[in-house]
């Protein structure tokens, strides 16, 4: 149960506490306003896990949401777009680098879709300076291993930009999800820098696992931990000495799936004081792992 001590009010003396000069999150999402009212429209009236409805604490202009993320002393954030369907990703990739261009704090970030070009405009956002890209493997319903996609996959490995990769079956079960399918892309690509998101709840284990086989495989904090996700998709505890131990290397960063989340930003950071893994592994996770990403 969220109650009052999560309030966003103490976030900022919260990671002064830490000594750190603020937060970077590598898991936030900024849409066209069109397509951002359509996600919108799903959380509100079901879906998978939404049940009757999903609330969204963040809504607002981009500009006010902008706003919170500043209040917050987030000082470095993608706008993470992703393409479900062909002739998409292009057109977002405009849209996310000139959000960035306009926006100080904002990572220019971008996406890719199974198509044909998808190499030509994935090679252009890099050269217009995305630093980081995205895909959602469940959304998207696309086979990370599809042969059209290999060069992209050796783009992206030779550049060294993260890729935040839903891969796990949250919140449902099918298409191309599981640790299989980007296990194989890793092992055709070891040097890809996969940030798996969500710790990959629920299949938390074989995730973990790329993430030590891996040099640059991390995990993300989204939603993690939460109250929410504990109460669907509790964390193991027999992995909190991997989780540890994989902070303290730099593998596991902070996310937070930002705006669209039914509670408060301090949630997401409670949940990661509470499991008690000393102020080192916090300090590694919110700011200096993501910090050595980007």
């Amino acid at each position: 149960m969220v109650t009052e001590q999560d309030s966003d009010a103490g976030v900022r003396d919260w990671w002064r506490s830490l000594g750190l000069p603020g937060l970077i999150d590598l898991h936030v999402h900024f849409l066209p306003e069109r397509m951002e009212r359509r996600v919108w429209h799903h959380f509100d009236h079901g879906g998978p896990l939404v049940g009757g409805g999903w609330p969204i604490t963040y809504r607002g202009t981009a500009e006010e949401r902008v706003a919170r993320l500043r209040e917050l002393g987030v000082t470095s954030f993608p706008a993470l777009a992703y393409a479900h369907k062909p002739d998409m990703a292009r057109d977002l990739n405009a849209w996310t680098l000139d959000f960035a261009r306009r926006t100080p704090g904002c990572l220019p970030s971008a996406t890719f879709y199974p198509e044909p070009g998808v190499t030509a405009y994935v090679e252009d956002a890099l050269a217009a300076g995305a630093r980081i890209f995205k895909v959602h493997l469940q959304v998207g319903a696309f086979d990370p291993r599809l042969p059209e996609l290999d060069g992209v996959w050796g783009l992206l490995a030779d550049s060294g930009a993260p890729v935040v990769v839903h891969a796990s079956s949250v919140p449902v079960p099918g298409g191309f999800v599981g640790a299989e399918p980007i296990a194989a892309v890793l092992r055709r690509h070891p040097r890809l820098r996969v940030v798996i998101a969500h710790l990959g709840m629920p299949e938390y284990d074989p995730f973990f696992e790329l993430a030590f086989r891996y040099e640059r495989v991390a995990l993300d904090t989204t939603m993690a931990f939460t109250d929410f996700s504990e109460e669907r998709m509790p964390f193991p505890a027999r992995l909190r000495p991997a989780l540890r131990d994989l902070g303290i290397a730099g593998k596991v960063v902070l996310g937070s799936d930002f705006p669209t989340i039914p509670y408060p930003y301090a949630h997401q950071l409670a949940a990661l004081a509470r499991l008690d893994l000393g102020d080192g592994w916090l300090r590694a996770v919110c700011w200096h792992n993501g910090a050595a990403m980007i």
